[in-house]
């Protein structure tokens, strides 16, 4: 009997694998599971079928994935049908290729010639791009006539003689933005920020909050590769999204700094910006401290705050968090508390309103500028460089001015949707979504950025692909995850900014 591995993307079947082979499940039964489960995420997942009506009563298949007969049986017996699998199923895209290139054709090919061939050398040489903190490992090909290939970059950096100040990114603002806010001495001592999820936002706030408490904040490095793995070991989950795993990181890190309070609090709630029916936080971003507390087991050896807070109630915040810190310290008053919270308040406040003013700045350059906007958006931790890859600047590098959700939501008006909004990054999500369309400048396109096993994402792709769509308008999706291979998002962004006619790509 086939196990049962569910439809959702083979990614995340590894962990239903391991647990088949637990319960002695034979390979001919795991395999015949994995078919069947490749065929319903692509007919459910992918292509979104209601049923087999859907697909049309003649079939043909296609692609590699069709040359494995399980995987072609599976799909005969989940539609009812019988399909045609031509004998060149798995050569069809590079008929199609050729099709292209006999089409487009120059008079001269730009292929080598056989006396070329016989004179053809080059290098090889891998080095490490510093050009950003992304650090990427390049490969340099050095061709006989002094041409260069280079691969493995993330960015045009490395090929061209861009500046940062030629790029308008309001990721790389918000970026420099956070970094503004260093570690100032405090006669309390230190305390640790892991610097992922949710903290990204609040930062300016609890920077703030502490400082003006006396203690000297601490955030952890920046993620990268070397950052994750070292948390990697703590991780209960495969199936949790990139941002969730490095926080294992982020946690280690401060750990092995010696910093021996780490203040990381649980929040159901976000801040209420009077957009979306509530203003939760996503399950994960809300309790993920839960599972840091379960699960580093350091963690009980060093002062830990993971206490519920809310800041959502500003009135109460003052003596709820002084009960808090009551608990892990003995000399810290509640007027001291209300005057730290009324400058955190203050200058988170300050800090969003420079986020969305920077994006009405940037608006009003791109138009000016005759450039083409992207509107980047996703979650707040998408500004971590680890986990977007750099794709911001990818887009930059397209000839493209780059904003965030959060830095033009403010400018919708509350609206209802098809769906329940009661998460605050949702409600910016849909807001944004709702310009671009009601805006309907073929200059202003969106894209949306998603984590590998974020659920709650399923509802949110959906229902900003609707709301763009209502006013005929693309959407474009773009999935990320611990992987770095870029290759996939520059053909996919490359091909949006050709159709839509943008930039350096229809220039070409």
């Amino acid at each position: 009997r086939p196990v049962d591995l569910g439809s959702r993307c083979t990614v995340f079947m590894n962990s239903s694998v391991k647990q088949a082979q637990k319960d002695g499940a034979s390979i001919e039964n795991i395999s015949a599971g994995l078919s069947i489960s490749v065929v319903k995420n692509a007919l459910y997942k992918v292509i979104r079928a209601a049923s087999a009506d859907d697909l049309g009563k003649h079939i043909v298949v296609q692609g590699g994935t069709f040359l494995n007969d399980a995987v072609l049986r599976a799909f005969e017996q989940e539609i009812g049908r019988d399909v045609v699998r031509p004998n060149i199923s798995g050569l069809m895209g590079a008929y199609g290729a050729a099709l292209f290139a006999k089409k487009h054709a120059r008079a001269q090919s730009s292929i080598l010639t056989q006396e070329q061939l016989q004179t053809f050398t080059h290098k090889v040489q891998a080095v490490t791009c510093r050009g950003c903190s992304n650090n990427c490992r390049l490969t340099i090909n050095t061709f006989n006539d002094g041409r260069r290939f280079i691969g493995g970059n993330r960015c045009e950096k490395p090929l061209n003689n861009y500046t940062q100040a030629e790029r308008y990114s309001l990721y790389d603002y918000k970026w420099n933005l956070l970094e503004t806010y260093c570690p100032q001495a405090g006669f309390r001592g230190k305390i640790g920020i892991p610097m992922g999820l949710n903290m990204f936002e609040l930062l300016p706030f609890w920077h703030t909050f502490f400082t003006r408490l006396g203690f000297e904040v601490v955030t952890s490095p920046a993620s990268n590769r070397k950052l994750y793995l070292k948390g990697q070991a703590t991780i209960p989950s495969d199936t949790v999204c990139f941002p969730a795993k490095l926080m294992h990181g982020h946690v280690q890190a401060l750990l092995d700094e010696g910093i021996d309070t780490i203040f990381y609090p649980c929040m159901s709630y976000n801040l209420d910006e009077q957009m979306g029916d509530n203003h939760y936080n996503c399950p994960v971003v809300a309790y993920y401290p839960e599972v840091i507390g379960a699960n580093v087991t350091q963690m009980q050896r060093v002062r830990y705050i993971n206490d519920y807070v809310g800041l959502h109630r500003r009135k109460d915040f003052p003596s709820h968090m002084h009960k808090i810190l009551c608990k892990y310290f003995v000399d810290i008053g509640l007027r001291d508390v209300k005057e730290a919270s009324d400058a955190a308040y203050a200058e988170y406040g300050a800090y969003m309103a420079k986020i969305r003013a920077k994006g009405e700045e940037y608006l009003a350059l791109a138009k000016e500028k005759n450039m083409p906007v992207i509107v980047l958006s996703g979650r707040p931790y998408h500004l971590d460089p680890e986990v977007n890859h750099g794709i911001d600047t990818l887009i930059c590098d397209l000839g493209a001015v780059v904003v965030s959700e959060d830095s033009i939501s403010h400018l919708a008006e509350k609206f209802p949707v098809k769906v329940l909004n009661q998460w605050t990054y949702h409600s910016r999500l849909y807001a944004a979504a709702k310009l671009v369309g009601e805006w309907n400048d073929p200059r202003i396109n969106l894209v949306q950025l998603v984590s590998f096993g974020c659920g709650v994402d399923a509802i949110t792709t959906d229902e900003v692909r609707r709301i763009l769509e209502e006013k005929e308008r693309i959407y474009t999706q773009i999935k990320i995850d611990e992987i770095t291979n870029l290759g996939a998002v520059k053909i996919r962004l490359r091909s949006l900014f050709a159709a839509l006619g943008l930039g350096k790509e229809a220039a070409q």
